[in-house]
C-alpha cells in the first residue's frame, strides 16, 4: 500500500532508516514507562518503537491511508493506535502518568504542538523530535539571539533543550524546502517559576509581538495605565531577556 503525502497536512515521509534509528536511539526509555508518538505517517520511527521492550506506546495520527497503513504493517499496536488530531486529544484520558513524547513533527503544526505540550509539562518528562531546522535553532536558542522567541523562552523555562543534528531535504518523500533538525527537551528541575504562570505567558507573549521595541512599550496594557516599576528590565528589548528575567519581570507588573 502507498501512502501520499499530503501538503494539508505537512507531510514529509523520512526515507533514511540510519536518521529514524538514530532518533529513537536519542529518547531515554528511563525516563518513563510510557511514549507517545505523534504522527507516525508510514512507520520509519514506528518500527523501531514497537520493539522497546517494558514500554507503553502508543502513537497518534490523522491521515486515514497512514491509518490504514500502520494498522495493515504495524498490528501489534492495535488499539494504541489513537486515530484523530491530537491537538484535540485528551492526554489526562489517554495517559494516567508520565509519557514521553517523540515524532518527525509536521512543520505546519509544530508550533501548535509545543503550546499543547507546555500544558502537560508535568506529565511530559521527555520530547525528541524533528521539525524545519529554522524551528529547532529557535527553540534552542539562548537569550541575545536574533531567532529566540516566545516559543525559546515558554519552553526553556521548563526544560532543557539540547540541538542534535541536521537533516537534509533528501532524506524525506518529498523533500522539503528547507532543512530539518532533530531536538532534545528534558524536563528541568524547576517545578514552580516564582510568578503567576498566566501572566507570564502574557508577559512573554506582549514582549515578543513588538520585539524591536523596549518591553515598557510592548507591556502597557498589561501595567493598565500605572508607572512602570523602576526597573532596566523595562528598558531592555525581549531577545535579551533570560527566563529568570522574564521570571522577575513579571513580578514587577504584578505589583
Amino acid at each position: 500500500m502507498y501512502v501520499r503525502a499530503k501538503k494539508s497536512l505537512g507531510q514529509h515521509f523520512l526515507k533514511d532508516l540510519k536518521i529514524a534509528e538514530r532518533i529513537v536511539e536519542s529518547l531515554d526509555t528511563s525516563l518513563t514507562g510510557s511514549v507517545l508518538e505523534i504522527g507516525p505517517g508510514t512507520g520509519v520511527l514506528t518500527q523501531h518503537l514497537v520493539k522497546i521492550e517494558g514500554i507503553e506506546f502508543k502513537a497518534a495520527e490523522i491521515d486515514t491511508e497512514s491509518i490504514e497503513y500502520l494498522q495493515k504493517n504495524y498490528p501489534q499496536i492495535g488499539e494504541n493506535l489513537l486515530e484523530g488530531d491530537f491537538l484535540k486529544m485528551d492526554m489526562n484520558k489517554i495517559f494516567k502518568s508520565d509519557f514521553s513524547v517523540i515524532g518527525n513533527f509536521p512543520y505546519n503544526i509544530s508550533s501548535q504542538i509545543f503550546f499543547k505540550l507546555i500544558d502537560h509539562k508535568d506529565q511530559v518528562p521527555q520530547i525528541v523530535c524533528m521539525l524545519q531546522k529554522e524551528v529547532a535553532e529557535r527553540l534552542a536558542s539562548p537569550p541575545g539571539n536574533k531567532s529566540y522567541g516566545i516559543l525559546s523562552v515558554l519552553l526553556q523555562a521548563w526544560y532543557n533543550i539540547d540541538y542534535l543534528f541536521t537533516v537534509e531535504p533528501g532524506s524525506f518523500i518529498p523533500p522539503p524546502k528547507v532543512k530539518s533538525a532533530v531536538i532534545s527537551l528534558k524536563r528541568n528541575s524547576r517545578d514552580s517559576l516564582g510568578c503567576d504562570e498566566v501572566l507570564f505567558k502574557k508577559v512573554v507573549k506582549a514582549s515578543f509581538n513588538q520585539r524591536r521595541k523596549a518591553v515598557r512599550n510592548s507591556v502597557k496594557q498589561l501595567i493598565e495605565g500605572r508607572t512602570p516599576p523602576d526597573s532596566y528590565l523595562f528598558g531592555m528589548r525581549p531577545e535579551q531577556l533570560s527566563v529568570e528575567e522574564f521570571v522577575e519581570l513579571t513580578n514587577l507588573i504584578y505589583c
